[in-house]
């Protein structure tokens, strides 16, 4: 499977974005999808997760009440909300699919994945 994101961009505090990963290659049905953040000078951070059996998610701390993943198998397309962004979340975000048919414990790993997409610029500032 190939993924790619889009939707990124430049927003002010307190604002929105929805990314999107699409995937070709192999029906997205197949993979459960991470979505994962990296900042200049930090470690790739995993924020969240969405089964491919049953649709079930996870969140980190850091993004959980205010970030929110979906997928819709039919458009082979896998999301994630961010609303309430904070010039923190300013990161490459970049969506991951894995073969494993639930979100373990260990979601947040990115060996957990096997295929990455090439990730897009979300920058949060005034």
């Amino acid at each position: 499977v190939q993924l790619v994101e889009s939707g990124g961009g430049l927003v002010q505090p307190g604002g929105s974005l929805t990314l999107s990963c699409a995937a070709s290659g192999s029906p997205l049905l197949h993979y459960t999808i991470g979505w994962f953040r990296q900042a200049p000078g930090k470690e790739r951070e995993g924020i969240s997760c969405i089964s491919s059996f049953d649709g079930s998610t996870r969140y980190s701390d850091s993004v959980k009440g205010r970030f929110t993943t979906s997928r819709d198998n039919a458009k082979n397309t896998a999301y994630l909300q961010l609303n309430g962004l904070k010039p923190e979340d300013t990161a490459v975000y970049v969506c991951a699919a894995g073969v494993q048919r639930y979100c373990s414990d260990q979601y947040y790993y990115p060996a957990e994945y096997d295929r990455w997409g090439q990730g897009t610029q979300v920058t949060v500032s005034s």
